[in-house]
């Protein structure tokens, strides 16, 4: 068989983003996980202030861990079928499934129906004093989606509290087709972002780039950064952002 000649890439990192295509990044065995090819999305060696898994469960594939005191965790189902023992409960996930785990937290997690995918999200606790974060488990579709900025078409679905004790954000966008965030947004905090569903064009310092279902994207602070829907269906991802606590300087 002949060998294919130059291939080319939609991969692209720069300093304070980067978009990576699935097909790029290659499997990783995690001790902690059994039967469990992990792709590392995320990492400090990109820049990131956290780390980002895309997950694949074998059958009976899994994990039993205590996470350190300092890092928290939230994990989300996107295929398959998943036990999660938590808190002294058990919870059986379905796709759009979801939980968070406080510091410290010990669980178990292992498909429970053949194969299953998730993503698997870790970063360093920051506390505020007097205030300690509950486990929370849920499922995306009983999380009413909010108009975003006034506009109805564009949905925002927040699957934690806004509150102070809460160091995090994860939610889910929806784009119908033609739509746009209405500005181009300049912060300080960072986003690690799984495209779930749909195509379009993510504005990123200071260019225009296509991306689609599958690709995840880091945007570090205070990279420009907006999104404009195409293709037929609506376009759907799930982003991580920190939030609620001050500088450090």
């Amino acid at each position: 068989m002949a060998q294919p000649g130059l291939v080319g890439s939609r991969a692209v990192v720069e300093r304070n983003y980067a978009i990576l295509p699935p097909e790029g990044i290659p499997e990783s065995v995690l001790p902690e996980w059994r039967s469990a090819p992990a792709r590392i999305l995320a990492a400090p060696a990109l820049g990131a202030r956290f780390a980002q898994y895309l997950i694949e469960l074998g059958a009976g594939g899994g994990t039993q861990q205590t996470l350190p005191s300092r890092i928290e965790g939230f994990l989300y189902l996107l295929e398959g079928g998943t036990r999660l023992e938590l808190g002294g409960k058990t919870h059986d996930l379905t796709s759009g499934g979801y939980a968070y785990l406080s510091p410290g937290s010990r669980f178990a997690l292992g498909a429970s129906t053949g194969p299953a995918r998730l993503l698997w999200l870790k970063k360093a606790h920051e506390p505020v004093a007097g205030q300690a974060p509950a486990d929370r488990v849920g499922n995306e579709r009983d999380v009413v989606g909010e108009p975003f900025m006034d506009i109805r078409e564009l949905l925002l679905k927040k699957l934690l509290p806004d509150q102070i004790d809460y160091d995090l954000a994860m939610n889910i966008f929806t784009f119908p087709p033609g739509y746009a965030l209405p500005v181009i947004e300049t912060h300080v905090m960072e986003h690690g972002l799984y495209f779930l569903q749909g195509q379009g064009l993510y504005y990123l310092g200071d260019a225009w780039r296509e991306v689609r279902a599958g690709d995840f994207i880091w945007m570090g602070p205070y990279c420009p950064q907006g999104f404009f829907a195409t293709g037929s269906d609506p376009a759907r991802y799930i982003y991580y952002k920190n939030v609620n606590r001050d500088v450090e300087l």
